[in-house]
């Protein structure tokens, strides 16, 4: 089993490097390599997770083919014998784990919507009583559905700095109030369909992540879609409220940080044979259950 934490294609340095993608540029395109590399914490963990890449990258384009009628994406192809300037060697390194797209500009903001109360924003609500600023009812448990989707946008950091949350004001005044409103009703409505899907395959959609750019005047949606590493997804019926729920994302992994005392600063720890494996067979489950087909 091959597990692959980093990229070198013919020579050819990544142009950026993200926590999990490696992107080499091709001009108007790019080739967007989903390694195996796992991060938590912001920090990007030494082990690598068994078929990670290839998840994020079947379940991308899965998602990509089924919202085409909300917004059009940037994927061209995850076929690589499609992918230009590519040696043989190179071609069987990025197969099942890889996309070609078109490039464009990308907006700075990322597109949280929340449909139930968990994580960070369940911390703050039990501290203000609010998400990213916004006031919630009184008296919500962990993991409650919330009364009805919330937007809570983000600042897109650079490399080693935190994602701010700030407010749709504050959205607005970044990319303008048109842009805000339709990035909104596109990340509601992009979000109504994909949990639909889930609940028809005994899967809760708790929240979810959208990275978003335009090509020209047309809005698309990049990057990734729907996936462990961007959405929390609950069994639906494991699923009671007023505690935290089993999830197919890398809650796993965070919760075995928590519990081996890691005070979150470099170096980031080693994680154990067994968490790999679950974390591997988390992943591998959350692709069956969604796409209705076994990646291995």
């Amino acid at each position: 089993m091959r597990i692959v934490t980093r990229t070198e294609l013919s020579n050819l340095k990544p142009s950026h490097q993200g926590k999990v993608r490696d992107l080499y540029d091709f001009g108007d395109q790019l080739l967007i390599v989903s390694t195996d590399r796992i991060s938590a914490y912001d920090f990007v963990l030494p082990n690598g997770i068994p078929h990670k890449g290839q998840v994020l990258t079947g379940l991308s384009k899965f998602w990509f083919n089924q919202t085409t009628s909300i917004v059009q994406n940037h994927l061209i192809s995850t076929n690589v014998v499609d992918y230009p300037s590519l040696s043989d060697s190179d071609r069987l390194l990025v197969e099942d784990r890889s996309m070609l797209v078109r490039k464009a500009n990308r907006i700075d903001i990322e597109c949280v919507v929340r449909g139930y109360i968990a994580g960070s924003a369940w911390r703050e609500y039990q501290q203000d009583g609010t998400v990213c600023g916004a006031n919630l009812p009184a008296g919500l448990r962990e993991s409650d559905q919330l009364p009805e989707l919330i937007f809570t946008p983000a600042t897109k950091a650079e490399k080693g700095q935190h994602d701010e949350n700030i407010s749709i004001s504050q959205m607005a005044d970044i990319v303008g109030p048109k842009l805000t409103d339709k990035l909104i009703k596109t990340s509601f409505a992009l979000f109504e369909l994909a949990s639909q899907h889930a609940e028809s395959v005994g899967l809760i959609l708790c929240d979810t992540k959208f990275e978003f750019g335009l090509i020209g005047d047309d809005l698309i949606l990049i990057d990734e879609a729907f996936t462990p590493d961007s959405s929390r997804f609950w069994p639906k019926g494991e699923y009671q409220p007023g505690r935290s729920q089993s999830s197919f994302d890398k809650q796993y992994v965070r919760d075995y940080l928590v519990e081996i005392g890691w005070n979150k600063q470099p170096p980031a720890p080693q994680l154990s044979d067994e968490v790999i494996q679950r974390t591997s067979q988390k992943y591998l489950e959350a692709y069956r259950l969604i796409t209705g087909q076994s990646l291995i």
